[in-house]
């Protein structure tokens, strides 16, 4: 049976036990408490909270803009098909505008307010985005956003396919005719 807003881990295993290794977290209420993944080869699941994915800052990595912090689920779950991470902003924090030329992407706000910069150079478009708020970029196609809000906000991001592809100035790219 699938889980439902509202049930717990402990109500959702087998038969209301926890297995030892993970305990019990609270209800799931719609704020990412807990990702799951399950992976197709003979019914392997890997069942994480998202305060044991180890927290990456990303001003260490010099290589890497901007200065953010993450949590890469896709090096925790080591996945295959897509990238998996959650971002971090503090008030005034963003992603400048870019695009990927291979990945597309989609977005999720649990937390915060974002102001978003979305559309093919020259269409660019803004869009005020809250929690509970999806976009996706294709490729090709420019996007970012800045946390407009008083507090920390966070968006999963999910990329595919899952390559290295980073980030282009949308303003060099043909628009695709």
């Amino acid at each position: 049976m699938a889980p439902t807003v509202g049930d717990s881990l402990e109500r959702r295993w087998t038969g209301g036990s926890v297995p030892p290794a993970l305990p019990a977290r609270g209800p799931v209420d719609g704020t990412l408490l807990m990702t799951v993944a399950m992976c197709y080869s003979g019914m392997d699941y890997e069942v994480v909270h998202t305060d044991d994915v180890p927290m990456t800052d990303l001003s260490a990595v010099d290589e890497i803009p901007p200065d953010l912090r993450i949590r890469a689920l896709d090096d925790f779950f080591d996945t295959d098909a897509l990238n998996l991470k959650l971002w971090y902003f503090e008030p005034g924090e963003e992603i400048q505008y870019h695009a990927h030329a291979e990945q597309e992407e989609l977005y999720y706000v649990l937390e915060g307010e974002f102001s978003l910069k979305l559309g093919r150079s020259g269409e660019e478009t803004y869009v005020d985005a809250g929690p509970g708020t999806f976009w996706i970029a294709k490729p090709e196609v420019g996007h970012g956003h800045r946390n407009v809000g008083d507090e920390e906000g966070v968006v999963l991001a999910i990329g595919a396919p899952a390559v290295e592809d980073p980030g282009l100035d949308p303003h060099g790219l043909d628009d695709g005719d």
